[in-house]
């Protein structure tokens, strides 16, 4: 059975030395006084509780999958329910929410840390309160002051839950082709019929109530998704106190058979003139329900994050107690039948690549993190402004490269363990069909990259991505000078200069074919990921070469950490560069007749 540990010292590395989110936070007014004290004495519990709690369920889980009754209510996995009750009872629902609403009013930054921790334990758990969050997030924002009066108290308790229902079978991303339909009633209500597949947390056993935000046309509304609405539809009406009253006509009518996550009941819901109030404006349900997609988008990042971590962890332990062969420079442990695998150079490449991909990842997230905390809660409106458009530009980004780059980082742990990896009980084959998930849904990682490079990129002549670009370009000002720091600088600089030329090309092919901007859409986002990653490890090594002889040995990990991503990982740029200014010709060639 696989373990987890916090990585409490790498967390408070990003987050005190490399944020400085102390100093950040006495900058927003409503987080003046959160200091360390506070942050560390949070994140401490959270990860006794993911590893003690959450983390001892997850196989189980994974074995024994969600039950739909012959009622269609959903029994989730043993234990889940118990450690969702723990979990509310505990106040977690609330840490990152609205006092006006009983929220701890903490950080979004703190409450990344928290579901980074959730994820490594059990990702099909952490899918229940993470979904809840961004229902939170979407009613506080654009919720009628009913709305909120009913719902949001009840979520940020953790007593109801929430979820997302767009998908529908005949369409994915493409929301402009939804049939599910809205009609409205005499007294303010709407009915709302069709059907929705792939509902994370659809129907379970876990709290009282289950809040499903929905997409659906009413009967007037223009073709494509700017005629789409946003409605609120209950499992339980709420009665005249607020409680679950009548049974609402939605129901799960299966549970998807799927790859990984069993332990998260991702439903087919029927919604058979089931009751709903309208979230903000008709027709404009998109712009309402992005703010929970973009929630969502984040948390999948998060998914990726504690993914890569605990299959990091239970790689470096296993290899280091694995006995096989000797090392090609001779016997490392003589007193052995064989030396430990961590010897050899392969099993290094592989180790520290999960190793750079779970602190570059971790360093990512929580920054854009901070950036979220930054805009919704600066005073000054420009800085709100100006941190609003770098997390526009980094979500897609958090969401594909994390990812992409958590399922490669598992498929490493599981040939670490050799044979074993691919033996249930170890746990490395789970968190490869768990992390297989996180590039797929949400919207693809190919969506993500042309949402990247065709809306957030090519639609302001690259405004957003000069944002990016000054910050790195001081960054390489300020440190070019110090020869310590050359082995990173001097490649970061180069990526930077190659990356905004390399755009420009894009940007004058897509003049005359905009098939161009498809073609190069992927590789772009992987480019792009390289550059914000080498910037954070660049900064990260900056504090360690300032710190490495303080006797603490993490510095020098984190240290040899950055230099294997600058010498190992980094010139994947190279080939993507390539495959980018190889234009779309190759692709589109061919007559589809012929494949």
């Amino acid at each position: 059975m696989p373990n987890y540990i916090a990585p409490l010292r790498d967390m408070h590395f990003v987050l005190h030395e490399l944020l400085e989110v102390e100093k950040a936070f006495q900058a927003l007014p409503p987080y003046k006084d959160v200091d360390a004290e506070t942050i560390n004495q949070v994140l401490e519990e959270a990860g006794r509780f993911a590893s003690e709690v959450v983390a001892p369920l997850n196989q189980g889980g994974d074995r024994e999958g969600c039950t739909r009754n012959d009622d269609g209510s959903v029994r989730t996995p043993t234990g889940f329910a118990a450690a969702y009750r723990q979990y509310a009872e505990a106040g977690w629902p609330s840490l990152a929410c609205d006092p006006a609403h009983g929220g701890q009013g903490l950080p979004l930054t703190l409450n990344t840390a928290l579901y980074e921790m959730l994820n490594s334990a059990n990702q099909a758990w952490a899918m229940y309160p993470g979904l809840s969050h961004g229902a939170y997030e979407c009613l506080h924002e654009h919720g009628t002051p009913d709305q909120q009066r009913i719902y949001l108290a009840k979520l940020v308790s953790g007593a109801w839950l929430g979820t997302m229902c767009l998908t529908e079978p005949h369409c994915g991303t493409d929301l402009g082709l939804i049939r599910t339909k809205a009609q409205a009633m005499a007294d303010g209500t709407y009915t709302i019929s069709g059907t929705k597949i792939f509902i994370s947390s659809g129907e379970h056993d876990l709290g009282e109530n289950i809040v499903h935000l929905v997409l659906a046309r009413l009967p007037d509304a223009p073709k494509g998704t700017k005629g789409i609405s946003l409605f609120v539809v209950p499992k339980f009406l709420p009665d005249a106190l607020g409680e679950p009253g009548a049974r609402n006509a939605v129901t799960c009518g299966s549970i998807e058979h799927k790859m990984g996550i069993h332990g998260n009941s991702t439903c087919v819901m029927n919604f058979d003139s089931a009751i709903g109030t309208l979230v903000g404006e008709p027709n404009n349900g998109l712009a309402a329900m992005f703010i929970m997609m973009n929630s969502a988008r984040l948390g999948v990042g998060m998914q990726g994050v504690g993914l890569t971590e605990i299959a990091c962890q239970n790689s470096i332990r296993y290899a280091r107690d694995r006995l096989q062969m000797r090392s090609l420079k001779g016997p490392k442990a003589p007193e052995l039948a064989a030396d430990p695998i961590i010897v050899h150079p392969d099993v290094r490449r592989m180790l520290l690549t999960q190793k750079a991909w779970s602190e570059g990842a971790r360093a990512f997230a929580y920054w854009v993190a901070q950036l979220i905390d930054t805009e919704l809660h600066h005073p000054d409106p420009a800085v709100r402004k100006e941190s609003g458009a770098m997390v526009e530009l980094l979500t897609p980004i958090v969401k594909a490269f994390i990812t992409d780059n958590a399922f490669a980082s598992t498929n490493e742990g599981m040939q670490v363990f050799g044979g074993h990896g691919y033996i249930a009980e170890w746990g490395m084959e789970q968190f490869v069909r768990d992390a297989r998930i996180n590039m797929i849904y949400e919207g693809t990682n190919t969506i993500q990259s042309l949402d990247l490079l065709g809306r957030k990129v090519l639609s302001d002549m690259g405004a957003r991505l000069r944002k990016l670009g000054k910050i790195i370009k001081e960054f390489i000002e300020e440190e070019g000078v110090r020869k310590p720091m050359a082995e990173f600088i001097d490649p970061l600089a180069e990526l930077a200069k190659t990356f905004e030329k390399l755009t420009m090309e894009i940007g004058m092919k897509a003049m005359t074919n905009r098939d161009e901007v498809g073609a190069a859409a992927v590789p772009y986002l992987r480019i792009a990921g390289h550059l914000v990653y080498a910037y954070l490890f660049a900064r990260m090594a900056k504090i360690a070469l300032a710190r490495k002889g303080s006797g603490d040995t993490f510095y020098e990990a984190k240290l040899a950490t950055a230099r294997f991503y600058f010498a190992k990982l980094l010139p994947e740029t190279a080939s993507q560069i390539a495959a980018v200014r190889a234009g779309g010709s190759s692709l589109m060639s061919l007559d589809a007749a012929l494949f």
